[in-house]
C-alpha cells in the first residue's frame, strides 16, 4: 500500500518540480536574456540619461511647472506621477471633487491669457496617472507662454513641437502624440537667437 502511494506520487512530484524549473526559472531567464539582447533600452525601463544622470523615463510622466516648460496631463497617481501609486482617481462625471479640480485647472490656464478652447488632456488625468504624452493641440495651446518665458519666437516653438510629434502607430493605432519629457529637453537645448 505504501509502495502504491509513493509510486503514484512520484510522477506528480517530478512533474511539479519540472514545471517549477521550466516555468519558474528557465522561461523567465530566457525572456530576460532575450529582452536584454534584442531590446536593452526598453527592457531597462526606457530611461533617459543626460550627462551620466537619469533624468526620467520615456514611459512615465513627470511634473513640469515652470513657464518655460510644456506641462503634461494632471496626474492622479499619489502626489503626482508616483509610479508606486499608479491609478486613476475613480472620480466620475458627477463628482464634485473632479468638477472642482478641473474648474481650477481651467481657471489657471485661462489666467495665462488665451481665449482658445482648452484641450481636454490639459485638465484630465489618464487612467494610470502616469501618462508621459500629450496631444499636439495641448502642446500648441502652451506656445505663447513658453515663447514669452524663453524669449524665443512662437514660430520656433511650433517648429520644435512639430518635430517632436509622433504619428499614430503604423498610421492607424492611437493618435498623434508628443512625449513631454522629450519636448522639454529639446526646448532646453534650443539656443535663444
Amino acid at each position: 500500500m505504501k509502495q502504491d502511494i509513493f509510486s503514484a506520487l512520484r510522477p506528480v512530484i517530478v512533474m511539479g518540480l519540472l514545471c517549477a524549473m521550466l516555468l519558474g526559472l528557465a522561461y523567465p531567464l530566457a525572456l530576460l536574456g532575450l529582452g536584454q539582447t534584442i531590446f536593452p533600452h526598453q527592457a531597462n525601463g526606457s530611461l533617459v540619461i543626460e550627462r551620466g544622470r537619469i533624468v526620467g523615463s520615456e514611459l512615465i510622466g513627470q511634473s513640469f511647472t515652470g513657464d518655460t516648460y510644456v506641462h503634461g496631463r494632471p496626474s492622479a497617481a499619489g502626489q503626482g506621477y508616483d509610479g508606486s501609486a499608479s491609478s486613476g482617481s475613480n472620480l466620475g462625471p458627477t463628482s464634485r471633487a473632479l468638477a472642482d479640480r478641473v474648474g481650477a485647472d481651467v481657471a489657471a490656464l485661462r489666467a495665462g491669457g488665451s481665449k482658445r478652447a482648452i484641450p481636454g488632456d490639459l485638465v484630465t488625468s489618464s487612467a494610470s496617472g502616469l501618462d508621459p504624452d500629450i496631444s499636439p493641440e495641448a502642446a500648441l495651446y502652451q506656445v505663447d507662454r513658453i515663447a514669452r518665458a524663453r524669449a524665443i519666437p512662437p514660430d520656433r516653438v511650433r517648429q520644435i513641437i512639430a518635430a517632436e510629434t509622433r504619428d499614430a502607430m503604423l498610421g492607424v493605432f492611437g493618435e498623434p502624440r508628443i512625449n513631454v519629457l522629450a519636448l522639454n529637453r529639446r526646448l532646453d537645448a534650443e539656443r535663444t537667437p
